[in-house]
């Protein structure tokens, strides 16, 4: 179900249909909306509630696992780490297995911001859903994990290093 190369070279682009431009505009356009919510009434952006996130979910992480996870770059990472344990919402712990390696964990604040966050972020996905039918939002379901792996198999085949998780 491929493109044929031939054709594609004399179309023009037009990016209200290409679709990683689309999906790209769509996800910031959700994440913008989204993080008005939580940045207004907690102070944090979007990395920073992303790392949140994550270490809500699992408990303990590294700033390197947390870049996989998250897609985002290392920088990214190391900056919105930075302001959120000087919110006093995150720690930093010695790896007892590898005392080189740092761990993050979420503070008695960070735990108690996150558990405030998360039915705000839910009501959010609900009501974003609620534009759909429910046999749509399985459909997209698919679609989006189907187009996740593709993703990755397209990147491995090009040599781009992308992140193995799901």
């Amino acid at each position: 179900m491929g493109t044929d190369p031939e054709k594609d070279n004399n179309r023009e682009l037009e990016l209200e249909r290409f679709l990683p431009y689309r999906l790209n505009i769509l996800a910031e356009i959700v994440s913008q909306s989204l993080a008005g919510v939580y940045s207004r009434q907690y102070g944090i952006g979007i990395p920073e509630w992303r790392v949140i996130a994550n270490l809500g979910l699992t408990g303990t992480l590294s700033a390197k696992q947390i870049g996989i996870r998250t897609h985002m770059h290392k920088t990214k990472v190391s900056r919105a780490i930075a302001a959120l344990e000087l919110s006093g919402l995150i720690a930093r712990h010695t790896d007892e297995n590898d005392k080189r390696s740092i761990i993050l964990s979420l503070t008695d604040k960070g735990k108690d911001t996150y558990n405030r966050i998360v039915p705000v972020a839910l009501r959010f996905a609900g009501e974003l859903e609620s534009a759909l039918d429910p046999e749509d939002v399985e459909v997209l379901d698919r679609i989006l994990s189907r187009l996740k792996q593709k993703s990755k198999e397209m990147a491995k085949t090009m040599n781009h290093n992308i992140d193995q998780t799901e």
